[in-house]
């Protein structure tokens, strides 16, 4: 089946068998390794990306049911030349990572809820995040660096 997909703001076509996972997709055949495969069962969320703006677990998503949508994965997060996203370099700054294996789902999803949920507090941050498992910290550094990004993300978008 041919899928046209914007991925990262590239329009992509191809060709893809109607039982691809889009986790496989954007690994295998996009080599987007950024997209981490952690438990094939949406309860991780390492796999988590974009998908029109809205955070999803890739890894029983069908790349099939990508088509015509806009994905974003961790490489595509900043833009207009940035090395960081207001998002990833909050996590950098409040040491919101260990070993970076949920990372990249971790900040997706953060961003989604910066995006969606402007005004969070610690509490909502803590139950938004539930859908993603990390296994190193106490999250404690992840949630600040939610906060932080979040309040970036607002002043890059009142400039």
């Amino acid at each position: 089946m041919k899928i046209s997909v914007t991925l990262n703001g590239v329009a992509v076509q191809e060709d893809v068998e109607p039982h691809l996972l889009a986790a496989a997709w954007i690994r295998e055949r996009r080599c987007l390794t950024g997209t981490h495969i952690g438990c094939d069962t949406t309860q991780c969320g390492a796999c988590t990306i974009l998908l029109d703006g809205v955070s999803v677990k890739s890894c029983t998503l069908l790349a099939v049911s990508l088509d015509g949508h806009a994905v974003t994965t961790i490489e595509g997060l900043a833009a207009n030349g940035q090395d960081l996203h207001p998002m990833q370099a909050a996590f950098k700054e409040n040491h919101g990572l260990q070993c970076g294996f949920c990372t990249p789902g971790m900040i997706m999803r953060a961003v989604d809820i910066a995006i969606h949920r402007r005004e969070a507090d610690e509490a909502e941050i803590r139950r938004e995040l539930e859908g993603n498992i990390c296994r190193c910290t106490g999250y404690r550094n992840i949630v600040a660096a939610v906060l932080a990004g979040a309040q970036a993300m607002r002043a890059a978008r009142d400039k």
